[in-house]
């Protein structure tokens, strides 16, 4: 099962940036949850995360496979990315863009960590299952 960082814990992020690639080629499940840790943050400020796909991990897809909208506070924030309709897909890396706004310095400061795990078989059937049972 692959569980690796994106980004690692604790990481101070000021500007708009991209994480170092992530091989999945490996995973058993093309099905991944990235999850945004936001660990600190000051007011009046924004960060949102894109994931990116790549066959060779360096020349990267122009449209993103999954977004998670922009979010203003500490706390956890899950992404399901699903690469299943990109078979040659080998390679994940993410892209976040920062904005601050107001008074005080503009320069944006977060602490974040980013994380991929793969979603297991299992789960996805338990889930669906569950799913079927509250319709």
């Amino acid at each position: 099962m692959l569980d690796a960082y994106l980004v690692p814990e604790k990481t101070v992020i000021t500007a708009k940036g991209d994480s170092q690639p992530v091989d999945i080629s490996g995973a058993g499940s093309r099905i991944f949850l990235v999850t945004l840790s936001i660990t600190s943050i000051v007011e009046q400020e924004s960060i949102e995360i894109t994931a990116f796909t790549s066959a060779d991990g360096t020349t990267w897809d122009t449209k993103p496979i999954a977004s998670l909208s922009q979010k203003f506070y500490v706390g956890e924030y899950p992404l399901l990315v699903d690469v299943t309709s990109q078979p040659e897909a080998k390679f994940v890396r993410a892209h976040w863009e920062v904005t601050r706004w107001g008074r005080g310095p503009t320069a944006p400061r977060f602490e974040i960590a980013l994380r991929l795990r793969e979603v297991s078989q299992e789960a996805l059937r338990e889930a669906q299952a569950e799913a079927q049972t509250r319709r």
